[in-house]
């Protein structure tokens, strides 16, 4: 059993206040009573929320800080940097906590005491259809084979910066997040586990998480995903893995499958229509809804050939061209 811990909420927000009003709300209703202080730091936001933030600052010990816009791994650094806990928990903007969060956190870190903690994301019982197909297809057995939030991940659960826990002495050795845009987060967890730090996977520190609510935006985000991934593998090339591939391959099979049956060959575009009926069987049987059983078939469409192509252009670029990593992916160093 470990002492008292002060917990600081660190959330970083760009132009979305109506989110950090769920979310916000959502910390006020846990069902535990512990010490803690939400931290949010608005990244130069052109939509201020600030008139969100002075409502709740009588309910809730929150801090507000404005700073110009780096990116939210920069900003979760910031207010890191700003609070006062001596454990930090950096959950998104676009999350809500359930309201036993704070209480099997605390539960868990004070039977297992780690360096930091991950969490795993849920689709709420009032999300729209396409949060709960999107839902089912970043976090599916099928899809992603559940890396998002397996319990059988154990110390080796990857955090994701939507949803984890980080030390305050975790932070100041590793200084936290990286400038890089996207894939700071697994970059986080590696450089983590090389300074001997500890980690875990806490099931019952899940979020409800609304993600992105158009099939553009939730194309744009695994595509900027799949061009991270071979980035991370160059700068940390002990954990590349065949299975990040996978999604590309997909992609490719995908298009030759109806180049086949164009020609009358049917066989591979049969193999693929069996794979899009366990997609939406299995998300019929997790969500009890039809619709979003089948727009879960089209979710999963979109996630690998968004994750697919960004990755194959990571490695045309890295690889073939040989381009440094800021210039084959400029958006995510910038």
């Amino acid at each position: 059993m470990i002492s008292y811990l002060k917990y600081s909420i660190i959330i970083p927000i760009y132009n979305r206040p109506e989110e950090l009003e769920e979310l916000l709300q959502s910390i006020l209703n846990q069902s535990v009573q512990l010490t803690i202080e939400v931290v949010v730091v608005e990244d130069g936001s052109a939509i201020s929320s600030k008139p969100i933030v002075e409502v709740y600052q009588s309910k809730l010990n929150l801090q507000y800080y404005f700073k110009e816009n780096s990116g939210p791994g920069d900003s979760r650094n910031y207010g890191m940097q700003k609070a006062t806990g001596d454990y930090f928990i950096i959950i998104d903007s676009d999350c809500v906590l359930p309201e036993n969060y704070l209480k099997g956190v605390d539960a868990s870190l004070q039977n297992n005491y780690t360096d930091a903690f991950g969490g795993a994301d849920a689709a709420h019982p009032n999300f729209s259809i396409i949060q709960k197909a999107i839902n089912y297809s970043m976090t599916s057995l099928f899809t992603t084979g559940g890396i998002r939030g397996s319990k059988n991940l154990k110390s080796k659960f990857q955090l994701r910066s939507f949803n984890m826990g980080l030390s305050k002495e975790a932070f100041t050795k590793t200084k936290g997040f990286s400038k890089q845009r996207f894939g700071e987060d697994i970059d986080l967890s590696f450089r983590l586990w090389r300074l001997g730090c500890t980690t875990q996977f806490i099931p019952k520190a899940f979020v409800y998480h609304k993600r992105r609510t158009t099939w553009r935006q939730f194309y744009n985000q695994t595509f900027n995903f799949g061009a991270a991934r071979p980035i991370l593998n160059k700068m940390h090339p002990t954990t590349a893995k065949i299975t990040f591939w996978f999604p590309s391959l997909f992609l490719i099979g995908l298009i030759l499958a109806i180049l086949y049956y164009r020609f009358g060959n049917s066989w591979l575009i049969n193999i693929y229509g069996i794979y899009f009926v366990i997609i939406c069987l299995d998300s019929y049987v997790k969500n009890k809804n039809i619709l979003v059983a089948i727009t879960s078939v089209w979710s999963t469409i979109v996630q690998f050939t968004g994750y697919g192509l960004g990755f194959l252009r990571s490695i045309f670029r890295l690889t073939l061209l040989r381009q440094p990593k800021e210039q084959a992916f400029p958006k995510m160093f910038n």
